[in-house]
């Protein structure tokens, strides 16, 4: 489904976990840009009037947290234009209730989209091919997957299917942690969000697979199982079962409203 493409928008709100706030995707001044200030500038080149934007995206979210957190806040700035994404930090968990993951992004989608706002939202790609550890969560990923598109289509939300692209499932789109896009990774989701609301100068190419490479040796992929193994899941195992999360402490990058600009996004 696509928006229509001679629409104007006036203000944009993000909101979500850690993929909404940009890691990893590095802006070149310590922080991240990620695909929803990509999005925001593409929105920007594609009309003639300004654009007002506000991430209120956190790190470490779980749904849960950003429908009573962001959900509120992001109401009160009366979007236009809405992006709602999470559900990664709720099926990465030993425990994970999808049906009700699913229900409160639907309350979200409902809540703007009785505002009149245009809201999209995207499905999570399934990297079990190329991440064997990624297997162990694939049931509650598809299923929630399955979910969002079912509320999607009954709220009105566009729902930008990469899950069901599979250019996604390219490990060269994501960072080393395998949990978060990178630059490439995130050029190519907000380039799907552009296509999607028929913003003009985007079109289907954001999908295109990329150059083939060689397949590594066997010796090669369990060093890199091996290696990721410690550096990243060993350490998240370790900080959840002590009840710590990546947010804490930490507050929206972007959590007021502004004009959109070549320096800030």
């Amino acid at each position: 489904m696509t928006a229509h493409a001679s629409r104007a928008y006036a203000r944009y709100v993000a909101i979500g976990d850690s993929s909404t706030e940009g890691l990893d995707d590095p802006d070149g001044r310590g922080g991240y840009r990620g695909w929803a200030n990509r999005l925001a500038a593409h929105v920007v080149a594609a009309q003639d009037a300004p654009l007002l934007y506000a991430n209120l995206a956190v790190r470490g979210r779980k749904t849960r947290e950003v429908r009573k957190q962001q959900l509120g806040p992001a109401l009160a700035m009366h979007p236009d234009l809405v992006t709602v994404f999470s559900g990664v930090n709720d099926v990465a968990r030993r425990y994970c209730n999808v049906p009700g993951v699913a229900r409160d992004m639907e309350e979200m989608f409902s809540a703007f989209r009785a505002t009149g706002a245009t809201v999209l939202t995207i499905t999570m790609p399934d990297l079990s091919e190329v991440a064997p550890v990624a297997r162990l969560v694939r049931k509650r990923l598809l299923e929630l997957n399955d979910r969002v598109r079912e509320a999607s289509a009954r709220t009105g939300v566009h729902c930008v299917d990469l899950a069901g692209t599979p250019v996604t499932g390219d490990l060269r789109l994501w960072s080393d942690d395998r949990l978060h896009a990178n630059s490439e990774g995130h050029r190519r989701i907000a380039a799907a969000l552009a296509h999607a609301l028929g913003l003009r100068g985007h079109d289907a190419s954001w999908a295109e697979p990329l150059p083939e490479s060689g397949r590594s040796s066997i010796v090669t992929r369990i060093g890199d199982e091996l290696r990721w193994t410690g550096e990243h899941l060993v350490p998240w195992l370790w900080r959840h079962a002590r009840g710590v999360s990546s947010g804490d402490g930490r507050t929206a990058k972007r959590p007021t409203l502004e004009t959109v600009s070549d320096d800030n996004v």
